[in-house]
This record gives structure tokens, sequence and C-alpha cells, in this order.
């Protein structure tokens, strides 16, 4: 696919193939062109593909996946259990693939929320944003403006999402509508776990341990299960998913391997 270019030559947020030289992975990252070494010397990033005059040239796994080693890194995970995580993701993950996992391990981190200035954000996703966008970015939660014109309030965990939103061939109304029945529903789903482990999990612990322990031992507990139960609902979701899009769009999906 022919590659789109921004301003200066340095390629949008339309990346499809290996097309950035190590510092522009850099650049686009927010790392430093040491750290992708360290990185690929360590086995955290994948080799680039050779290009003419033997430059390499790095593509979107690479970047999904240097975003997902900055999210584990926010956990709070050491190089050695990131180096962990990684290898027992798939050789052939994609970099949508690698977005996902780094939107599910964003979700155990709390909210946050970012200043940035237009630039800034223009810089962070690799191609320029129209005011038409920033709207559509506004009315989908990713960023909102402040008193200064020039600074946006930008959710991280949304951002490459948002700008990927973008380029869907799908009306503004559409995504709000779609948004309105993901929370809707994932809000149900929420309380629906939240009840059974209040009844299966902390009622049972309240006879057997004093106040200021079993409050303790609970947020530990469910500490370590958020991920587990985020990681459950996107499984189930995007198999959902599949299936209902394979009865839509059966000629597209290909024929339901049930039914063989």
């Amino acid at each position: 696919m022919q590659r789109q270019d921004g301003p200066a030559g340095e390629p949008t947020g339309r990346l499809t193939t290996d097309e950035l030289t190590v510092d522009q992975l850099a650049a686009r990252a927010g790392v430093t062109v040491r750290t992708v070494r360290f990185y690929s010397t360590r086995g955290l990033l994948p080799p680039p593909t050779i290009g003419p005059r033997r430059v390499g040239r790095y593509g979107p796994e690479h970047l999904s996946r240097l975003a997902l080693i900055e999210e584990l890194q926010n956990q709070g995970m050491t190089l050695a259990a990131i180096e962990r995580y990684l290898q027992r993701l798939p050789d052939d993950i994609s970099a949508h693939d690698l977005a996902i996992h780094r939107a599910v391990v964003a979700s155990w981190m709390p909210d946050t929320v970012d200043e940035t200035t237009r630039a800034q954000l223009e810089g962070r996703v690799g191609r320029e944003l129209t005011d038409d966008d920033l709207k559509r970015l506004e009315a989908m939660s990713v960023l909102a403006p402040t008193d200064d014109p020039d600074i946006f309030r930008v959710d991280p965990a949304l951002v490459q999402l948002g700008v990927r939103l973008l380029d869907v061939p799908i009306s503004q109304e559409a995504i709000l509508a779609a948004r309105e029945v993901m929370i809707e529903h994932t809000r149900s789903a929420a309380r629906e776990l939240s009840r059974l482990f209040k009844q299966e999990v902390w009622d049972p612990y309240q006879e057997l341990e004093p106040d200021q322990d079993r409050l303790k031992r609970m947020k530990s507990l469910s500490a370590h299960m958020q991920p587990m139960v985020v990681q459950a609902l996107l499984t189930a979701f995007q198999r959902s998913m599949k299936e209902e899009l394979r009865q839509v769009f059966p000629s597209v999906n290909g024929p339901d391997p049930a039914a063989e």
C-alpha cells in the first residue's frame, strides 16, 4: 500500500507497513533511540525490515509493542516480568491484537488524564488533526478542551483508538450510539459481576476475619481478579462479535466452522 506522508515527509497515523526509521519510531513512541535498541537486544522488539542501503525500517507492530511495554511499566512490572509477558504472546501477533493487550493492561490502572498541546497530541499520534478531528475526538470523550484553546485534557488510554476511529467510514452519530451501547452493557456486566463477588467472596469472609483484615484481603483479591475479569470479558466479546458478523456478513467472514 502506498504510504501517506504528513508534513516534511513524516508518516501519518495511517501506518500500514514498515516505513519508519529508528529515529522516527522513537519519536512516535516517545522514547529514545537508545531505548529502542536496548529493547531490541533484549528481544522485546522484533528485528526491523532491512530496506535500501541496509537501513532498518519499523512498522505498526513495533509501535504497538512499545506502547504495550510502556503500559506494563506503568503497571509496575519489572523488565524481566515484561519479557515473560511478551514471550507468551504469539510470534505473529498483529498490531491490532497488541493494541487490545495494551487496552486490557491500561484498564488495570487508575483513570488518568494528561494535559497536552495540539502539537504534542499530533506528535503522539503521528498525524495532523483538523478542527473537525478534534471535535470528533471530544465527542468520543478522548479529549476535552481547557481555558487555553491550544491545550487539551487527553485520556491516554483512548487516544490511539479514537484516532483510528477517525478513519472509519462511519458517522459520528453512529460512533456515539455504539459508545452508549458499550457503556450500558459493560455497566450491567460490572454490576452483575460485583454482585457475584459480594455474594460468593465478600459475605462468607464477614464472619471469619476482623473488619480490617477482611478489607485488606478483599482489596488484594479484587486487584488480582480485575485483569482476569477484563481479559475474560474481552475474549467473550471478541467471540460474540465474530459470530454476529459471521451471521450478518457470511460472504465476507467466511463459512461457519461449526457448520462444516
